[in-house]
């Protein structure tokens, strides 16, 4: 009998350490996608700073989808105006730059704009202010987004995402979509993100970041 007492306290030992190793990853892990990750249509608690971004994007977006660009002028950064990005990497040479007292002439002006170059092709991307925002910007219905998340991208792709170096501190969203059509393997996949800084203790959109597959 006192040959097995030994054998027992280490067994019960061991059972112990791995229950709490358990508990403490999935703690961690659920952490983890409560601090970043809201999936649409459920009730996912999200930390206060978190969810105030999260709102923020919703109103945006709403905005987005309705064209109110007159509305969407109030979010826009007073002093630094939106850059619009096609593509995930930001470029500093070439996106167009609007101010917010801009923003509500120029989506009613049917000439066309140069917005920066194709991926792939290396073309100059000229379109009117209509024709890039129905491609560049709100091509896919971001308001309703299979996940939402706060600094963190969910997207894969061969585009650099260099937010963290053009805007360092800031915050930003991604709606995304992880993909369409079943035959493209998740290629058709899209996201925007939204960045956020903040001014007079108040965040402002300083940049509108679109993304997808590129060559």
């Amino acid at each position: 009998m006192n040959y097995f007492l030994p054998l027992l306290f280490m067994l019960a030992l061991l059972t112990s350490c791995n229950n709490q190793q358990s508990q403490s990853k999935s703690e961690a892990q659920t952490e983890d996608t409560v601090a970043t990750v809201v999936k649409e249509n459920t009730q996912t608690a999200v930390k206060d700073a978190d969810s105030s971004h999260i709102e923020l994007t919703k109103t945006i977006l709403k905005l987005l989808k309705s064209k109110n660009y007159k509305g969407l002028a109030q979010y826009i950064h007073p002093v630094k105006g939106i850059r619009l990005s096609p593509y995930g990497y930001v470029n500093v040479n070439e996106d167009m730059i609007i101010r917010a007292e801009q923003i509500d002439n120029m989506s009613k002006d049917p000439q066309t704009k140069v917005w920066g170059t194709y991926d792939g092709t290396g073309d100059t991307i000229q379109l009117s202010f209509k024709e890039y925002f129905d491609k560049f910007v709100y091509d896919v219905d971001f308001l309703n987004a299979e996940y939402l998340s706060v600094n963190r991208s969910l997207a894969q792709g061969n585009s650099l995402n260099n937010i963290s170096e053009i805007y360092p501190g800031a915050t930003f969203t991604e709606s995304y979509f992880s993909g369409f059509d079943k035959r493209y393997d998740g290629m058709d996949w899209r996201a925007l993100r939204l960045v956020f800084e903040k001014h007079a203790s108040k965040d402002y959109l300083v940049a509108v970041i679109h993304d997808q597959w590129t060559i």
